[in-house]
């Protein structure tokens, strides 16, 4: 999974701005329409998008839309759109911010250090039910250590991060084991049902860990 997503079919101002991300430490990733982007983001993830909105074939918005789908990954939208319609139309859609162009780097630089240090600096992910940290790799329920395995503990750790947000099969599958794995994608069903007996007071009638049918799984706290 890459830091950034940068959506940007201007390739001049895309190079200009992953160099400047680079420089601050961030691993980047470019595509210059809006199909490469979405088949990006749900074969590899981001942290984040910086997401234009005059794009070939998908449009930002439209790109926007699918995004939130099966995720919560912060969004800024940059755009030389900038009547009020559109910006609403983004922060609708599930927009974090919405900077018009053009922007002073410094600014959006800003933006998204205080993005990834709200967002991903926090070690500790805690709801009443599980706690998480993540540097150590170690969750708990209640005051007990859970024995999970690797992909367990990953798996977990996505769920819990989109508490309330069902997540689809193959997002799932695709962000834990990664587009070209080739573990078949039943492996994520197994992976379910074995955190459920570590987690569940009752794994055959699960509260936490809920399927929703035809679709994916969402964790409820």
């Amino acid at each position: 999974m890459v830091d950034i997503l940068v959506v940007e079919d201007n390739i001049e101002m895309a190079a200009l701005l992953c160099d400047f991300l680079e420089a601050d430490g961030y691993s980047v990733k470019h595509c210059a329409d809006g199909d490469s982007s979405v088949n990006s983001f749900e074969s590899e993830g981001a942290r984040l998008v910086i997401l234009d909105i005059m794009l070939p074939s998908l449009d930002g918005f439209a790109v926007c839309r699918k995004i939130r789908e099966n995720a919560n990954t912060p969004i800024i939208i940059v755009s030389a759109k900038t009547e009020k319609d559109d910006k609403l139309n983004g922060l609708i859609l599930g927009a974090d911010d919405y900077i018009e162009k053009p922007y002073d780097i410094d600014i959006l630089l800003a933006k998204i250090k205080g993005i990834f240090t709200r967002r991903y600096q926090t070690d500790i992910l805690s709801d009443g039910f599980l706690k998480i940290n993540k540097s150590k790799r170690i969750a708990y329920k209640g005051n007990t250590p859970l024995d999970l395995r690797q992909k367990e503990f990953d798996l977990l750790l996505l769920l819990a991060e989109n508490a309330g947000k069902t997540l689809s099969k193959d997002y799932l599958f695709n962000q834990i084991w990664g587009f070209d794995s080739f573990s078949e994608p039943q492996t994520l069903t197994v992976h379910i049902k074995w955190l459920r007996q570590k987690i569940e007071a009752n794994p055959k009638k699960p509260e936490h860990i809920v399927t929703v049918w035809g679709v994916g799984y969402r964790y409820e706290r």
